[in-house]
């Protein structure tokens, strides 16, 4: 049920993750997954991804879909638009809901919404003719907001009213009907599409590592790092001594766009006949499973550089 690198490409066909044909529908911020659990018996001919940063969330969401036998579900631990731009197909999507997404109330967070002009361009070349989006929120001045940003692409229809029952029965909305907050529902119907087909902006890269000569054993400690490529950023957060003291495995954070990822580096010795001492060689790590983008081979680059800096002499590099 949960997505793993190594089952996207992209765009991914959504056959390749679900094993059949179906309508594919998408849920964005599925907090404990119990409206993804009524999708899935309400229309289980529907293929149901769903998209939530919160890894407590995807792990609620993971035990309900299971002890409720729902196996049309597939889980995704990142942002929605990531999904939207890189993953999903043109044309690929049936539906999507949005129910009670984070307002990001303060202006100068706004560029944070997830509804505005921009991702509703991209939905646009993402729904199939006629397809919707689904918002249900309990704040005013969001829904006012996202409901402006759509028509002002001239590409969606949009019909406010009543929310329908099973929206009402997720986590917060349950919440907020206790404390009598007003619930706002709107369909955001595709009449148009943009000419921009909005391509997959990232691509899956080859194996990323690099081989040195030096003393792992007399570098020092790591200062959190800052590495700035196009597109994205790479930081170095922490290094790890293994007990020998003879390797070190870096913590470092890559951002780029909307694909966040946490991955390990590890940087070790490996001796050939050519360096039968003091050969070290650098690679990403499997834990975790990350995708290979750019982002995985600038961290590979980050920390090569960082051991070159302190005294290793670079041999060479794949990255």
């Amino acid at each position: 049920m949960l997505i793993t690198p190594s089952s996207l490409t992209f765009p991914t066909p959504p056959e390749r993750l679900f094993g059949r044909p179906g309508p594919l529908v998408l849920e964005v911020g599925f907090g404990d997954g119990r409206f993804l659990v009524h999708l899935g018996r309400a229309h289980p001919d529907w293929n149901l991804l769903g998209a939530e940063v919160s890894l407590g969330s995807v792990t609620r969401a993971f035990k309900r879909l299971r002890r409720e036998g729902v196996r049309t579900a597939r889980l995704y631990k990142g942002h929605g638009r990531f999904l939207v731009r890189n993953v999903i197909p043109r044309h690929g999507l049936h539906r999507v809901y949005v129910n009670f997404p984070d307002p990001w109330p303060r202006k100068r967070h706004h560029k944070n919404r997830l509804l505005q002009a921009g991702f509703f361009r991209l939905l646009s070349t993402r729904l199939e003719d006629g397809g919707a989006l689904l918002l249900t929120t309990d704040h005013a001045e969001y829904f006012a907001f996202a409901c402006d940003e759509a028509r002002t692409t001239g590409l969606f229809d949009v019909a406010e009213g009543p929310p329908p029952p099973a929206t009402l029965q997720t986590k917060y909305a349950l919440k907020w009907q206790a404390e009598r907050r007003p619930i706002y529902h709107a369909v955001f119907t595709k009449t148009a599409e943009a000419p921009d087909p909005y391509e997959p902006t990232l691509e899956l890269c080859e194996m990323q590592h690099a081989l040195l000569e030096g003393d792992l054993r007399a570098v020092p400690p790591l200062t959190k790092e800052v590495h700035r490529f196009p597109g994205g950023v790479v930081v170095l957060l922490e290094a790890y001594r293994d007990p020998a003291g003879d390797a070190l495995l870096f913590l470092v954070l890559s951002e780029e766009e909307d694909l966040r990822q946490e991955m390990l580096v590890k940087a070790w010795p490996h001796r050939t006949p050519a360096r039968p001492e003091r050969g070290v060689a650098v690679a990403l790590q499997r834990f975790g499973e990350p995708l290979t983008t750019r982002g995985a081979r600038e961290a590979v680059r980050a920390v090569t550089e960082w051991l070159e800096r302190q005294g290793l002499r670079r041999v060479e590099t794949w990255f």
